[in-house]
């Protein structure tokens, strides 16, 4: 009996480690028995997640572009308390005369390190904020409108996101799967120099994601965005304001700045953008990508 006892008493232990594993984060959020899970702790929305969880689309220009590329790329995301960096791709391909376009797109290894005020902030139970995790997978489909005639090309995009992305605990992703829609215009305007275009453009459409909150199981925003593009011999430079409004006033209303530079080479072309989160979504961001061109 007391070889029984003494057995019991060994393996204990082993069945209490995981309560007592989180015992730092159950003291410190005030969670006690029989309330909801952690996950209805944590915030579903850009301003309590990182940079890669919901953030704002790229706005798109009235055109389906043609041809079929893969663009990699190199993200370096800046905020103090959290800094972060991925490795992204993205692979697009157009077809049926360029009217149809299909785009995929995620990020594939995302590493990060939180500070304890942010991790804190964030309500997440990874203990020293450090880690590896994988991104959503986006899939597109964007439907030329109009083009080439009196009123601005326009183009209809349809998105979906899985919910792929991983580490809810450590507050990276929203393990939620969601959508947005938009339509965007743009006009090409001839400057003085035949060889250089300028072209204003602009969107507006809708976002919406799935939260963890049974009063509100979705969270819906307006999606817009505004921006212009100037091409001249082999570059283009662009400069956009964009972002989405929810409805939750839980930090769901981020607006970013972006610039964007491309350097079509003799066959692929180099990516340099600059994102700075005016609101909400509070990172700055420099983007390096290679776009590689598979088919003309």
């Amino acid at each position: 009996m007391k070889r029984t006892i003494l057995i019991l008493l060994s393996i204990l232990p082993l069945f209490s480690f995981s309560e007592e594993d989180w015992m730092w984060w159950n003291i410190k959020h005030g969670w006690e028995l029989g309330m909801p899970s952690w996950r209805t702790f944590i915030h579903i929305t850009p301003g309590y997640l990182g940079p890669n969880a919901l953030p704002v689309p790229e706005i798109k220009k009235g055109l389906v572009q043609p041809g079929t590329n893969l663009e990699l790329g190199l993200d370096l995301h800046f905020k103090t308390g959290d800094p972060t960096q991925n490795l992204f791709a993205r692979y697009y391909r157009s077809f049926a005369n360029d009217k149809i376009a299909i785009e995929l797109y995620g990020v594939l290894l995302e590493h990060y390190a939180m500070s304890d005020t942010i991790r804190d902030e964030r309500v997440a139970r990874d203990y020293d904020g450090k880690g590896i995790a994988i991104g959503d997978l986006y899939f597109s489909t964007q439907i030329q409108l109009v083009k080439g005639r009196r009123f601005p090309d326009t183009m209809l995009r349809m998105t979906g996101r899985t919910a792929s992305g991983g580490h809810l605990d450590a507050a990276r992703y929203s393990d939620s799967p969601g959508y947005f829609f938009d339509v965007s215009i743009s006009r090409d305007y001839a400057c003085k120099n035949e060889k250089t275009t300028f072209k204003p453009y602009a969107s507006l459409g809708f976002y919406s994601w799935q939260t963890n909150d049974d009063m509100n199981l979705q969270n819906d925003a307006l999606l817009y965005g505004a921006g212009a593009e100037l091409k001249w011999s082999a570059w283009s430079l662009s400069n956009s304001l964009s972002g989405y409004v929810g409805y939750k006033h839980e930090r769901d209303r981020p607006m970013v700045y972006t610039f964007d530079l491309n350097r079509r080479l003799k066959k692929n072309a180099l990516r340099i953008q600059y994102l700075y989160g005016i609101h909400d979504w509070t990172y700055q961001t420099v983007k390096f990508s290679y776009i590689i061109n598979l088919k003309k």
